[in-house]
């Protein structure tokens, strides 16, 4: 597998995961959403929030959107968690787009702006960051779900063969490739 298509693959991944959590997460009422947890965000909702947020962040800058860190003058952009998951499907659609219109390119560099100076670096490198990021934040809402009434789902499988029959509902539904 090459890298563009490992790109690919963590993109479709990520909106897989994202879809699953979310899914269980939209069981819980906003109270319970926004109830105070222990995590690095106080509440399911605003580290999902932030997830949006980051993820809308580094779009910008792959895009070359002109946004920067105007994207994080609303903290919470929504009033409900509908909202924020729409978003959140729309915003990994583009992430997956983006992914697959990359065509060797992975090593173009890519502007972001910071405070007070513009980083810049690969492309290819900003994406690894950004997956990690997602897993790191999700599995902090996952941790926060299971101290709810709703059961937090399966979300550490990543696309094997023997599991297929397991995701491929939820593949069709997302209008990803069965695979």
């Amino acid at each position: 597998m090459n890298t563009l298509t490992t790109f690919r693959f963590m993109a479709e991944n990520n909106a897989w995961s994202n879809h699953r959590l979310h899914r269980a997460c939209a069981e819980l009422t906003f109270d319970e959403l926004t109830a105070e947890r222990t995590s690095f965000f106080p509440s399911i909702y605003k580290t999902l929030t932030h997830v949006l947020l980051v993820d809308l962040y580094y779009l910008d800058a792959f895009e070359r959107g002109g946004r920067g860190l105007s994207i994080f003058e609303d903290t919470e952009p929504f009033t409900d968690f509908a909202a924020l998951r729409q978003a959140q499907r729309e915003t990994d659609r583009r992430l997956i787009a983006f992914c697959e219109q990359l065509s060797g390119d992975s090593d173009r560099e890519v502007q972001i702006q910071r405070e007070n100076y513009v980083q810049v670096d690969r492309v290819g490198s900003v994406l690894l960051h950004l997956f990690v990021h997602q897993i790191h934040h999700r599995g902090q809402a996952h941790a926060m779900l299971a101290g709810t009434r709703v059961k937090p789902p399966q979300l550490d499988e990543f696309f094997m063969a023997a599991e297929l029959p397991l995701r491929e509902a939820e593949l069709r539904e997302l209008g990803l490739q069965v695979r």
